[in-house]
């Protein structure tokens, strides 16, 4: 099983907001996940990110792979996640 740090979306239509979640990388957008780890709400301004900044750390040691939304949003709040640039050199 392969887990990906991904988004989900939660929200009002026309107001999204979005989990932060560890799923099983075949499983839909917004199904079935294994932990919540923050919170992206883009409405706001500026845009505001909550993180269990443990939990994300535990998931990235154990091989969890971000989405490029997701470590772009880790990026922002100082948390480094294993980049694919880095493999392409």
């Amino acid at each position: 099983m392969a887990a990906k740090l991904r988004l989900t979306r939660v929200g009002a239509k026309g107001k999204p907001s979005y989990r932060i979640v560890v799923a099983n990388s075949e499983a839909p957008r917004d199904g079935k996940f294994l932990e919540t780890v923050g919170n992206y709400d883009p409405q706001k301004d500026p845009a505001e990110i909550t993180l269990k900044e443990e939990r994300v750390r535990y998931w990235l040691s154990k091989g969890a792979t971000p989405t490029v939304t997701v470590a772009q949003l880790l990026k922002k709040k100082g948390i480094a996640a294993k980049s694919e640039d880095s493999r392409a050199t």
